[in-house]
């Protein structure tokens, strides 16, 4: 069911994912092909937003700020598996693994690649106060519209 704690969280995260994923582009590896990476990373920070945050709002604005850390790491973790995936697929296509098993244990290395690029402090400040901000928002909304 929409509330407006759902569409503050969805609206927030969408943003705090959008500035990460702009942040974290010189931190990419070599020659990686940028295409719509900040709209599709926006994309799930709405989706998770919505979906873990808006629903985790009433507990208070200190548990809220907390929970919002939280649906960033969700947001990091979805979309590096999201990219790592894409990335196997378009290597497999290129007949670049031996096999299928060959294919899925690179998407863990693929992972590990990526997620260097969120090891910058500029990556991660995002991320921690832009999750507290955006739980402290859904809360507001959640308290604020009933």
């Amino acid at each position: 069911m929409p509330t407006a704690a759902k569409l503050f969280a969805a609206v927030a995260f969408a943003i705090v994912a959008w500035l990460a994923a702009n942040a974290s582009i010189p931190g990419l590896p070599e020659g990686t092909r940028i295409g719509m990476f900040r709209e599709i990373t926006a994309a799930i920070g709405v989706i998770v937003g919505w979906r873990v945050m808006g629903r985790l709002t009433g507990g208070g604005y200190t548990t809220s700020m907390g929970l919002g850390v939280r649906t960033s790491a969700t947001i990091v973790f979805w979309v590096v598996l999201g990219f790592a995936i894409y990335e196997m697929v378009r290597l497999s296509l290129k007949k670049r693994y031996d096999g299928p098993m060959e294919a899925l244990v690179s998407v863990f290395g693929i992972m590990i690649e990526f997620g260097k690029a969120l090891g910058d402090v500029q990556v991660l400040a995002i991320l921690l106060i832009g999750g507290m901000i955006g739980g402290f928002l859904a809360e507001f909304a959640g308290r604020r519209w009933r």
